[in-house]
């Protein structure tokens, strides 16, 4: 059985107020307290020592005069204390309340959905700037994975329909006798299919990857064996296109690096993959590589396509392609570059992709430790 607790209806105002003026009280209280136990007695024996007898009426005369005029400077000290109090309590509250409300009006519409919404500018305080700061920060930050999740979504929608459409159509045919399931048929309905099963395993690898699951066997090799292997995956592609795939291995030789063979070399396929869909006929992609200090470098390199500050920030996002229009095919998933940076990820490395702009070309960056 869960409890839920209704928010207070007592005013900022009220609160601050009833705070300052517990300790005003308790203070008077304390000062009160001390000059009706303290005071007397020490005030008495200077009566005495000043030569006045005891018990007599001008010196119990003199006493009651200290004692009320201890009682009422302590009510006065006590009244002016409260009314600054309530002075001061006003000033801070009016000060930050407006912020304040517009902290908690964003909150409630960023629970709502609406995660365009913002803190406006205010100044009220170094502490409430910095809140308004954070809080918009996180509020973009939702918005920008809101606009993915949407993006996702619909990219997913339209990789799932081509060939969902495409098997209907065939089925359809099948069915009404329009069609034969002749070699013709039966590969476009093999290509379809494979496409989504393709589709639905890297899903799941990424995802795999994203989460700290992937396994990986790591071992020792030698750079060049795998920039040589991954030449080889691809060298009838290329060849089929038109494209020069030069392996640069001046730079590798003697150069070991600590990982998955089998994950690398899937890195690198997506990469070149990505740089062969680019890349024109007749362009040519570089892949290369060197060590420094810390750090062992693989660069994939074309004069393709190239992309945009704004393409380059989303370049590694699930189902983004650079730009439908330019793409010279659309044989894959989309997700082949998130796949990469998440395998790279788990080995402790990182994945950047840079370019000076449109019809400049690419150049994708792996960085692995050095043993």
């Amino acid at each position: 059985m869960t409890t839920t607790h209704s928010p207070s209806s007592t005013g900022l105002a009220t609160r601050l107020l009833a705070g300052q003026a517990i300790v005003l009280v308790a203070g008077a209280l304390t000062v009160g307290l001390v000059a009706a136990v303290i005071g007397p007695p020490i005030f008495h024996q200077h009566l005495l020592e000043a030569g006045h007898q005891q018990n007599s009426p001008e010196l119990v005369h003199i006493e009651m005069a200290y004692r009320d005029s201890s009682l009422i400077s302590v009510g006065i000290g006590l009244l002016i204390s409260l009314l600054a109090a309530g002075a001061v309590t006003w000033f801070l509250t009016r000060r930050l309340r407006r912020p304040l409300e517009q902290v908690t009006h964003a909150a409630r519409e960023l629970t709502m959905g609406h995660y365009a919404i913002r803190v406006p500018a205010i100044a009220a305080g170094t502490e409430l700037e910095t809140l308004a700061a954070a809080f918009n920060t996180m509020a973009a930050r939702l918005d920008s994975v809101e606009d993915t999740r949407r993006r996702m979504l619909s990219d997913l929608a339209h990789e799932l329909r081509t060939p969902i459409a495409t098997i209907s159509a065939y089925h359809e045919g099948l069915h009404d006798g329009v069609t034969s399931l002749g070699p013709e048929s039966r590969a476009a309905l093999e290509e379809q299919t494979q496409r989504l099963a393709r589709l639905a395993d890297d899903i799941d690898e990424v995802s795999t990857a994203e989460e700290g699951r992937l396994a990986l066997d790591l071992r020792s090799h030698h750079v060049t064996d795998l920039l040589w292997a991954a030449h080889d995956g691809m060298r009838d592609a290329y060849a089929a296109k038109g494209i020069n795939l030069i392996v640069e291995t001046s730079t590798t030789a003697g150069l070991d690096i600590h990982v998955d063979r089998h994950r690398i070399g899937q890195v690198l396929a997506n990469l070149l993959s990505n740089a062969l869909r680019h890349t024109p006929p007749g362009g040519t992609v570089t892949l290369t590589g060197h060590s420094s200090p810390h750090h062992t470098t693989l660069t994939v390199t074309d004069d393709g396509d190239g992309m945009t500050p704004e393409q380059l920030q989303h370049a590694f996002e699930r189902f983004y392609r650079a730009d439908s229009a330019r793409t010279h095919d659309r044989t894959g998933s989309g997700i082949g570059l998130t796949i990469s940076r998440a395998i790279i990820n788990a080995h402790g490395g990182s994945l950047t992709a840079a370019s000076k702009g449109t019809d400049q070309g690419s150049t994708l960056t792996i960085n692995l430790p050095t043993p």
